[in-house]
């Protein structure tokens, strides 16, 4: 199963490039007896309302135990995960997505998913204790738009380059990496914002950095009237 992302924050910025890179990976897989398929998802907008390392697996946490979960990065979850277990017949088709609500809802996905943690030299109770874990930034900062309206697009990987400003990636192999930093509360396509209503929220642990991250996050984000939002998965790719 693979996922092809396409837009400005994937290495395919076309849904014509996208496809010729999925339809490529499908042929060579299904060619060498690994059945195989692609789903084409859309990198226009975050997937979910934040980014970076702690802050996702935070997210990702709270996925697993249904305590919040964004719909795009749920479309896409569910998409993906009902597709695997097809491939991999565990699935029947039409049954798969009930298998994965229940596997969220009865909390198994998130024993699941402490038990890989735990495996990995963690803690057993990962979920229950991940706020202990993981440290938060100490600077947090609202960054509201220029003029209010609706986000009519968003330029993801200026967001992405804005995580790694405050230290949240590598710009060279030796960079050390602020696993605390990144962006919260992300608007997307559609949402309405004003002078009251803020784009993200920041989080970082140096003022110079922060400051950076706030301008290229308010450079990200082109306000308008109104906003047309496409599907989060655009595409499935299956052999010939």
């Amino acid at each position: 199963m693979l996922d092809v992302k396409c837009g400005s924050g994937a290495f395919m910025a076309t849904i014509e490039d996208a496809r010729a890179l999925a339809e490529s990976l499908v042929t060579v897989a299904n060619g060498a007896g690994l059945h195989t398929t692609a789903l084409i998802t859309d990198m226009d907008e975050p997937l979910a309302s934040c980014a970076g390392n702690a802050i996702e697996i935070i997210d990702a946490v709270e996925f697993l135990t249904t305590v919040k979960q964004d719909k795009r990065l749920k479309e896409v979850v569910m998409g993906l995960g009902a597709e695997l277990l097809e491939n991999a017949r565990l699935a029947a088709p039409g049954d798969a997505h009930d298998k994965l609500e229940k596997s969220l809802s009865t909390g198994k996905a998130a024993e699941h998913f402490d038990r890989m943690v735990a495996e990995l030299g963690g803690p057993r109770d990962f979920c229950a204790t991940a706020h202990k874990h993981l440290k938060g930034a100490a600077i947090t900062r609202e960054i509201f738009p220029q003029r209010g309206g609706v986000v009519q697009s968003i330029d993801t990987r200026l967001l992405g380059i804005a995580v790694i400003e405050m230290g949240g990636g590598r710009r060279v192999a030796t960079d050390a990496i602020d696993h605390a930093v990144g962006l919260t509360h992300l608007m997307g396509k559609g949402d309405k914002v004003d002078a009251k209503t803020p784009l993200a929220l920041v989080h970082g642990n140096d003022a110079h950095a922060v400051e950076r991250a706030a301008r290229l996050v308010q450079e990200a984000y082109r306000i308008g009237a109104r906003a047309v939002r496409g599907p989060s998965i655009i595409e499935r790719i299956a052999a010939k």
